[in-house]
């Protein structure tokens, strides 16, 4: 235990970290949940997964809250499913949420030697094509459950730039920044756009997802499973001014610890086009086409449809108070 922490604070130290403003006893249940994730880095990888689904489980158990927006969100997105196959999506859903956080621990801890043995990826010469035209390039992701690790794993076969939101837990949002930046360049705040298109016009790789409800400011109301949803224009804005081409980016957790499927498409054709709504309604067609595939490893415990269209009812009940920001 005081190995890990030592290695905690040693690579947390080298990128410059400021701990010791993270001294006060506020802080100790995050240092301790912390260490806790050095070690799970440091275990066999079918072993990390099997903790993570055990977390997934308690999650299921206590999380009363995410568990109904999951619910909501499935019953939306699936009415195709009877009552019992919803149910059991939900708690594969979080098994693998409970799998995300072995795997963000992997991600931030894990050496390029292990992450490399977990990498099967397709359509890496599409990226590497469209680079040579000299307009950079926007991966467009989603927000899948595997969406920490699967960044990392795409950095270790091309230098990449990913954008980022801040974490409620500022301790834990200082070492994932701190992370991100030892294998990302650069690493860019989700809100600074200007920095995003300055990237992708000096050549590089751009990671970003636009599939999270963010509010209506900038973000149009297009279906996304069959339901309204508010959703951002990001992607085609970013793309018509920086001239990049859009790839969609998959990435999918494979069975028997076999390791992570990661898959770049040929970039939209046509995008962005002339109507912004057409292009919004595109996106969310692909990402919705590629979650199909993996349902339960989509983040369906995120409010996807808060914001709705004036005079729509809400579909989730108000937070509770412990968990407002």
């Amino acid at each position: 235990m005081c190995h890990q922490l030592r290695a905690l604070r040693k690579i947390v130290s080298k990128q410059t970290f400021p701990w010791q403003d993270y001294l006060a006893p506020r802080f100790w249940p995050s240092w301790l949940g912390l260490a806790g994730m050095r070690i799970l880095a440091a275990l066999p990888f079918q072993v990390q997964l099997f903790i993570g689904k055990i977390i997934g489980h308690l999650f299921y158990r206590i999380a009363h809250y995410r568990r109904e927006i999951a619910q909501t969100n499935i019953a939306l997105c699936f009415p195709e499913l009877s009552s019992e196959e919803q149910k059991k999506l939900v708690r594969d859903h979080f098994h693998s949420v409970g799998i995300a956080v072995s795997e963000t621990a992997l991600s931030w801890w894990g050496s390029d030697k292990q992450l490399s043995k977990l990498l099967h990826i397709d359509g890496l010469e599409y990226l590497q094509t469209e680079l040579e035209k000299g307009h950079g390039a926007i991966l467009l992701g989603a927000h899948y459950t595997t969406l920490e690790i699967s960044g990392l794993l795409l950095s270790l076969v091309q230098k990449t730039a990913v954008t980022y939101q801040d974490l409620r837990n500022p301790l834990f949002n200082q070492v994932m920044i701190a992370a991100r930046k030892r294998k990302f360049d650069p690493t860019i705040s989700r809100h600074n756009i200007r920095s995003v298109i300055k990237t992708l016009k000096s050549n590089k790789v751009v990671w970003f997802a636009t599939d999270q409800d963010s509010g209506a400011k900038n973000s149009l109301f297009v279906p996304f499973f069959g339901q309204i949803a508010a959703t951002q224009t990001a992607s085609s804005r970013i793309a018509k001014i920086s001239k990049a081409p859009v790839l969609p980016f998959i990435s999918k957790r494979l069975d028997n610890a076999q390791g992570y499927q990661i898959t770049i498409l040929p970039p939209i054709e046509n995008f962005p086009g002339d109507d912004l709504e057409q292009d919004v309604i595109r996106t969310n067609q692909i990402i919705e086409a590629q979650v199909r595939k993996a349902p339960e490893q989509y983040l369906w415990i995120h409010r996807r449809f808060k914001t709705r269209p004036e005079g729509m009812p809400k579909l989730y009940r108000k937070k509770p108070r412990r968990l407002k920001k």
